[in-house]
């Protein structure tokens, strides 16, 4: 079972389920039910993803090893592959739920600083 934590953003917070290991960063969001408004996955490490086989659109944004968006990608639909130079790991989000929760180039999310610490 994946790590759960909170993680604060600018627009209020996200329930965070933590993909570290090799099955559950292969799996990502390719088995389960569809993310929820106030769900994410966070995949460490990561610096590209793809849609290759997923039902949904997502947003992503990928985050530099102290946690810091570099960049954000809003509704990647299916089939695509996405790539961020500096980005350290990702968070994959629900379509539309990048802005709503106010991720920009800049913002800083503490609470998954710590999974990226050595």
């Amino acid at each position: 079972m994946a790590r759960v934590l909170h993680c604060s953003t600018p627009a209020g917070g996200l329930r965070v389920k933590i993909a570290d290991s090799f099955l559950t960063r292969a799996l990502g969001l390719l088995v389960g039910p569809p993310l929820a408004q106030d769900e994410a996955l966070f995949i460490a490490p990561c610096s590209s993803i793809h849609t290759i086989g997923m039902r949904y659109a997502i947003d992503v944004a990928f985050v530099d090893r102290d946690a810091r968006v570099v960049r954000v990608f809003s509704q990647v639909r299916a089939g695509r592959i996405r790539v961020a130079r500096g980005a350290r790991a990702v968070l994959e989000l629900r379509a539309g739920a990048a802005a709503r929760q106010g991720l920009v180039r800049g913002v800083q999310l503490r609470e998954l600083a710590a999974v990226l610490s050595p």
